[in-house]
Formats: structure tokens, sequence, C-alpha cells
């Protein structure tokens, strides 16, 4: 089938936009493969270094005959979804002989777990961490030992720093690697009635521990379709992961072939061949576009809202929040999966899961086909489902039917016409919507504000029954500028439990809510925030507010004279302690929200 007009539109216009920058991040790219720093200009002194303690491979890295693979890991043993990435270096590199070449650890970067932090004063450096990962990638692949990368990373802010990091070395093919997800373990909404009956004081925190531990239970990603989950995703529509290899499970032996198999296909895939596939080639306008396309179709994370804008820079392409809401309305929303349905991503893979999303998206003309992958000559060779055949990996057709049609359905017949998020603007701003896991009745709320500046005192406001009425709940002084950007998901239990009661709830804030975002109507990331002047400052106690998903507006109902009279609120004082004095810098010299919420990218012109 022939392109959608919108898509098409869209990916033109973009490709239009960044024509400079994309022209100059490939002649970037283009000079590093051939007057790089790369092992044959090392000197002696630098290459000894290199592989002093390479062991049995040292005479093959010496050689300078075979690809080197620079690993680059976010593995520790904290963060469930990463603890399985421990035993993978030395896996690859097993993996690597057999393919006659070599891999070594590159280095190592953070991987924080806003699911440990969520709520606590250390979420502030949630969103700065892919800044720190982005530029500790850059400095494991600096060494100029490598012809190719691994990188292994899952979660939240780890995925989008470890490419906008390997961006910046283009040259090389790179291929990510996933770990899967943990087994079902208690439903997802049977863990959310006990977080809401908590947050009413009717069950106690043993009873609520009980529940959680049931939920996260083991190693592999958490099984929500949040922000890691949406990373997995995305690098599937974009093609760097190896096909259908996001949503296996953990320790499994289809999980160690896949491994295998992305090893191997790295080897193909080296400048030295005639099948050379630099990343920075991977990651072009259509792949960004396909990407986007993919978090509106599954109903994905707001979080790459921010994210997709910052990797799509590093490439040198542009991006904006009107080509995502001009695409949202042309794709249709086509898996529900939690918190935008009751199945889970294990659910989801039985379904048919990626392989069953691309072949879909492609066939209605909705994703282009037409990238260059790191496995085959078309997207369209990643609609595949891995398989063991006895003790051979082999790929299989996707599945022409959903198992399963409350997760997965076709194009012809989806949940939501559009795709899962809106663009909201207004005199307040602009601001993002999830809007797949809201109910349509809820998609326009119209109450008087209550304005804070600090999560835990809505918490406290909602324990004491204030806020038991109509209001949209105003937490500003919350963007990258303010405080770093936190996600604000210890909200959602107390302002569930006010809907659930009746009342008109909106939430409404320049900093984010979660990719795991669900039944509240919430305008986040507002842009410009507070902080830097943002209209959101002017905002006042009992003025009123209208937020509509439905007409995408975001406007305080005030007089206009009033409102451009008034002067903008205080902000708190600096966030200090947990380390947050530490990322002071990254705050003063962050983009807006739109722009990525990146330091680093505004201070290197990109």
């Amino acid at each position: 089938m022939s392109l959608h007009p919108v898509v098409e539109k869209v990916t033109e216009r973009i490709i239009a936009r960044s024509a400079e920058s994309r022209k100059a991040y490939l002649d970037l790219i283009d000079r590093a493969r051939d007057a790089g720093v790369h092992r044959p200009t090392l000197s002696c002194g630098n290459l000894a270094h290199g592989f002093a303690a390479s062991g049995e491979d040292k005479p093959v890295i010496r050689s300078g005959k075979a690809m080197n693979i620079g690993i680059v890991t976010a593995y520790n043993d904290m963060l469930s979804a990463h603890q399985p990435y421990g035993r993978y270096p030395e896996q690859i590199k097993i993996f690597a002989r057999e393919a006659g070449a070599t891999a070594q650890v590159a280095g190592g970067v953070p991987a924080m777990c806003d699911g440990v932090t969520q709520g606590q004063d250390s979420m502030e450096l949630s969103l700065f961490s892919r800044d720190v990962i982005a530029m500790g990638t850059a400095v494991a692949l600096s060494h100029g030992m490598f012809e190719g990368a691994l990188l292994l990373g899952i979660c939240d802010k780890i995925v989008p720093g470890l490419l906008i990091g390997a961006l910046r070395f283009g040259h090389l093919p790179t291929i990510l690697i996933p770990a899967g997800p943990m087994p079902s373990g208690l439903a997802n909404k049977e863990k959310v009635r006990v977080r809401q009956l908590y947050a009413q004081g009717k069950v106690g925190e043993e009873e609520l521990l009980e529940a959680e531990s049931a939920s996260y239970h083991g190693a592999g990603t958490c099984t929500f379709f949040g922000t890691a989950n949406s990373n997995q995703m995305m690098m599937e529509m974009m093609g760097l992961h190896m096909p259908g290899s996001s949503f296996v499970n953990p320790g499994t032996k289809l999980r160690q072939e896949l491994t295998r198999a992305a090893t191997h296909q790295l080897t193909r895939n080296g400048w030295a061949g005639d099948d050379y596939r630099p990343l920075g080639r991977c990651i072009d306008a259509k792949a960004i576009v396909n990407a986007v396309v993919g978090l509106l179709a599954t109903g994905g994370s707001t979080n790459h809202v921010i994210h997709l804008p910052a990797i799509a820079r590093s490439a040198g392409i542009l991006i904006d929040w009107d080509d995502m809401d001009e695409l949202s309305a042309a794709v249709p929303l086509i898996a529900s999966v939690y918190p935008n349905g009751a199945g889970d991503v294990n659910h989801f893979s039985a379904a048919g899961g990626m392989p069953y999303i691309i072949r879909e998206l492609i066939a209605a003309g909705l994703a282009h086909d037409d990238v260059m992958t790191v496995y085959g000559g078309s997207l369209s060779d990643g609609a595949k489902q891995p398989v063991m055949n006895g003790k051979e990996l082999t790929f299989a057709d996707a599945q022409q039917e959903t198992a399963d049609e409350t997760i997965l359905r076709p194009v012809i017949s989806p949940f939501q016409p559009d795709g899962g998020m809106k663009l909201l603007q207004g005199n307040l701003g602009r601001a993002t919507m999830k809007v797949s896991a809201v109910d349509p009745v809820r998609w326009t709320i119209e109450a008087p504000a209550a304005i804070f500046h600090d999560q835990n005192d809505v918490v406290a406001a909602f324990k004491a029954g204030k806020l038991d009425r109509d209001v949209v709940v105003v937490v500003r002084f919350q963007g990258p500028a303010a405080n770093g950007m936190p996600e604000l998901h210890k909200l959602t239990s107390p302002l569930g439990v006010l809907q659930d009661k009746g009342f008109k709830i909106a939430f409404v804030t320049d900093g984010r809510m979660s990719g795991a975002s669900g039944k509240i109507p919430a305008a986040i990331h507002i842009s410009p925030e507070a902080y830097h002047g943002g209209p959101l400052g002017k905002l006042r106690d009992g003025d009123r507010v209208r937020v509509c998903a439905a007409n995408g507006e975001l406007v305080a109902l005030v007089d206009p004279a009033e409102w451009e009279a008034r002067e903008q609120a205080a902000p708190p004082p600096p966030p200090m302690g947990t380390g947050r004095e530490l990322f002071a810098m990254m705050r003063h010299h962050s983009d807006p929200a739109e722009k990525g919420g990146s330091a680093m990218l505004a201070e290197a012109g990109l």
C-alpha cells in the first residue's frame, strides 16, 4: 500500500526542516569513518594499553584484521530489568569469537530505577541521568578500539541516553540488545487497586508491600507498558533490535540465541564488508517517524515526547510536538496494554507482539518500510517471530490474525481511530496529554485550580480532604530548569481515588507524570515552564482552568487584561541533597521539554 498522506507530509516536513543539520551530521560521521581515531591510527603505546588485559583475544585484537566490538553496558543488579545483563559480556565475547571477531566492555553507564526513586527527592536526577548516560557512552566509544558497538540497556532514560551518545559515533554499526520482561505476576490492575486502598488508609504498608512484591517479583523489565517497554517497541520500529526480540523473557534459550544472533549480525554490518550499516544512517527521519508512529499505535509512554526530539537532534533531525500531534490524528490505536488495557507486555507478545504491529502498520501505509535496519533490506524483514526449532533459532512470519482482540487489533478495527497522545495549547502554554487510557467522557475537564509547588503538599491536601471536589490540581516549578523535571507518578493513586469518588479531576504540570500514566486526564510537560517565565506561573488558586483533549485546549479562563497584568509567582529555592546540587549546571542550561529537556545538546549546538 502507498504511504499514508499524513505520514508522507510530516516526514517530508521533517526532512526539509532538518536539511542543514542532517547534512552536517552525515558529514561528521563520514569524516569519523574516513579520518577519525581507529585502531590503525593508534600508536603502539595506545594499542598496547587497549589490548593488555584481553587474554585469549589479544592476538586477534593486535592484528587489526577482525572486528572488535565495544560493549556499553548499563548493568547493575539492583535494577530488575538490567540484572540479567551481568553475564552478557562474557557470552557476547564467546559469540563474537564464533564469528571471527572479538569484543570488549568499552564502558559502563549508570542506570537509575524510576520505580525505586518515584516520589523521592532523588527522582529529580532522573531526566538528567539521560545526559550522563549519553556522555558515558561517548567516553566508552572514544578510545578508537572498536569497529562496532553493542548497547545493553532497556529502561527509561537508559536507551535514549545510549542512543544519543552512540549517535555521536554514528559511523559505527550498532545494535541494541534487550534482556526482556519478567514473567507476569500480580495483575497490574490489582496492584493499582491496592495502591488506592492504601491511599485511602484502608490497607496498611504490609498489604501494600505484599502487592508490590507480587507485581515486581523477579529479573526482567516491569510488565506494564511504560517507558521501558515503550523503548523496546521503538527500537523494533526503528529496526535497531533483532526481529521480535524485545519481549522474550530472561533466562530462556530463545533469549540467549537472540543475543548470539545480534552479535553475529553486527559482524556482518561492519565497514570492512559490503553490507555497511552505520547507526547514523539507520536512524534517519523515516526511522524517527516510525518510532513516533509505533508510540501512537501502541499507546506508549508520554516520556518519549521528550526523548524522541533529543535522540533525533543527536542525529541532525529536528522534530517537534506539532509533528507528533499531526501523526496522532492519522495513526489508530491498535494495542491495549496496561495501563491502557488489562493485559501486560507478556500478553501483548503472546497476542502477536511487535511482529504483528510492524506488519499491520506497514500494510496500512502508516510506517516507512524503506529504512536501513540492522538485520535486513527493509522494516518488513523485522515483522518476524523468533522461535526455537530444536536448538536452532529461526524467524517465522508474523501471524496474520491477532491471537487476542482485547490486546491487539488490526488497523481496520482499532481501539481508537487516532493515536494515544494529544497536543494541548492555549494561554497556559503547550502540553502533552496521553488519552489512550483516559475515558473519553473525561477528555474535557473545567474546574477551579488548586496550586502546589511540591507533590508532597498535594498528598497532604488529599489526606486532609481539601481536594474532595471538582478540581484541576496544578503542580508547577517542576520543569527541567526548576528541579530536573521529576515524574510525579506518586500522585496517580490519590487523584485516581478522587476521580473514583465522582469528582471531575484533571492534573496540570510543567513536570512529567509517568510512562505508566493512566486514567487521570493530565496535561504535562507544559512548555515554557514556570521557572522560565511560562504562563503557568501566573495561575492562582481558584482560577477556572479548561483541559480539553477533544479540542486541544489548555486555558486559564481569566479575563485577558487581568491575565496580562499578573506577575509571575516566585520559584522555590534551588533543590539540595541526594546529589541534586551536582546537577545545577544542567538545570541552568537545559532547554525546553519540547526540544528534549537537555543541557548537553543545547550547549553542544545540536
